[in-house]
């Protein structure tokens, strides 16, 4: 790993000298997240691979940025444990770096947290060959912390990620997953009253459109508390088989909907009635809705603004269409000025992911 490590720096100062550009990439997974690099190499480092350290009794686990996700949740899995935010793979050879670089989660995301509140320390080679330290292996070290929780979701702008330290979670003693036959309207209805009652809901989903639609939601936790829970909600009970083959492709788009193109992500209060733009896929109770087929970027980022929310164009049908209608929701001036103090101060001369998330950072 030393001799993996000396080459990446090599590589990185040989671009910083000569204002070259990179597109950094692990599995290559979620190369479609974001706008198209323009750039004059590639930094692979899905060879900077391994679990560093892992102690299973204090719920932390340390590995390489190249290292399969899928090794890791495997190596959780054997004691009971988990990714609490259940990351997306969306195929074969995602990394721990890519989960982290993309800051996506899955289903369990409104219960657990996001990505960026299990990432407890990070090792990051920035765009001068330098190997920068922050954050630690426990909850109590701060120094640096909320720099590494800023790396979660930069997408390589600021640095190549080279290793990370996570917070994990025990599994869920049981769970079950109840379905139920309603509308829009009610299903966030029924979504926000249940959020506010205690009841050990961990995902929810509803797909559909203007003449109905149905409502999933999966309990986790304690056998008592999950029993107790279905008595009071009702709904059919999918098998368990069902029901985790029906979540993986809800977290890994192999469902239906989320196969579709172009495809919205829309960020929003969860209390956001129905915005009326067509089908539409609702998690995260109610906090993020997924919007496919043709749409007016221009009328999705509007009605999404009026609500108090964003919108991504997730999966855009061309390069041309992602550039012409942005990916990312444009950023307001103060905030705008921030990512490029931050760009400044990590990449100065915009060698890492030029471009990668706004065209002039």
């Amino acid at each position: 790993m030393d001799v993996l490590l000396s080459d990446l720096r090599a590589r990185v100062l040989m671009a910083h000298v000569g204002r070259r550009s990179l597109y950094i990439r692990g599995g290559g997974t979620k190369c479609f997240y974001g706008l198209p690099v323009e750039h004059d190499a590639v930094l692979d480092m899905s060879p900077y691979a391994g679990v560093i350290d892992y102690q299973p009794s204090e719920l932390v686990v340390s590995a390489r940025a190249g290292t399969p996700l899928a090794q890791v949740e495997e190596m959780l899995a054997e004691q009971g444990q988990m990714l609490a935010f259940e990351p997306p793979h969306f195929s074969e050879g995602a990394t721990l770096g890519g989960c982290v670089a993309t800051a996506l989660a899955g289903p369990r995301r409104a219960s657990a947290g996001s990505v960026g509140d299990f990432v407890l320390g990070t090792r990051l080679l920035d765009a001068q060959g330098r190997v920068l330290r922050f954050g630690g292996e426990v909850m109590k070290n701060v120094a640096g912390y909320d720099v590494s929780r800023l790396l979660a979701g930069s997408l390589g702008t600021l640095g190549a990620i080279l290793e990370v330290s996570l917070k994990v979670l025990p599994r869920p003693v049981c769970e079950a997953t109840l379905r139920f036959e309603m509308d829009e309207g009610t299903a966030l209805r029924r979504m926000n009253a249940w959020g506010g009652q205690a009841l050990p809901v961990s995902a929810s989903a509803w797909e559909g459109g203007a003449s109905g639609g149905r409502l999933t939601v999966r309990l986790s936790g304690a056998e008592a508390a999950v029993a107790a829970a279905r008595a009071t909600l009702g709904g059919e009970v999918l098998a368990d088989e069902e029901a985790g083959a029906w979540w993986r492709a809800l977290r890994d788009h192999t469902h239906p909907f989320l196969t579709r193109r172009p495809l919205w992500r829309l960020s929003v209060p969860a209390v956001t009635r129905p915005l009326g733009l067509g089908p539409t896929l609702i998690e995260w109770g109610g906090a993020q809705r997924w919007l496919g087929g043709p749409q007016s970027a221009q009328r999705v980022r509007q009605a999404v603004a009026m609500a108090g929310g964003h919108a991504t164009l997730f999966r855009a049908v061309s390069v041309d269409e992602a550039r012409m209608a942005g990916v990312f929701h444009p950023l307001s001036s103060p905030v705008a000025a921030i990512h490029r103090r931050l760009k400044n101060e990590f990449d100065p001369e915009g060698v890492l992911n030029p471009g990668r998330m706004y065209p002039d950072l």
